[in-house]
């Protein structure tokens, strides 16, 4: 059984920056697409962003095109996601997910889910 924990979130003022973390257990994820998603009060959950599982491919969607980067340390089994320029519509609890194969399809399923943590945005 895989376990995906997030860290890293809070409170931060719009223009600001965070980094959230997601650590994995219970096997090594070196060969998983990994993935951020969020959800925002009232809202359906929307992808963010995945990256395969050598780091070579990365995917976001337009919302955060150039503002957020993902990556991942394989030997540390944990996946980032580095937000920058935030804005007050960032605001939501962000999840990592992680699948065997990688793909940019963002409606694709996800085999393991974290818990999430709260990012919230001031204006």
């Amino acid at each position: 059984q895989v376990q995906l924990v997030e860290s890293g979130g809070g409170l931060v003022q719009a223009g600001g920056s965070l980094r959230l973390s997601c650590v994995a257990s219970g096997r090594t994820l070196g060969s998983y697409a990994m993935a951020w998603f969020r959800r925002a009060p009232g809202k359906e959950r929307e992808f963010v962003s995945t990256i395969i599982g050598s780091g070579a491919i990365t995917y976001y969607a337009d919302s955060v095109k150039g503002r957020f980067v993902i990556s991942r340390d394989n030997a540390k089994n944990t996946v980032y996601l580095q937000m920058n320029s935030l804005k007050p519509e960032d605001t939501a609890v962000y999840y990592c997910a992680a699948r065997p194969i990688y793909s940019s399809n963002p409606q694709v399923r996800y085999d393991y889910w974290g818990q999430g943590t709260q990012v919230t945005v001031s204006s």
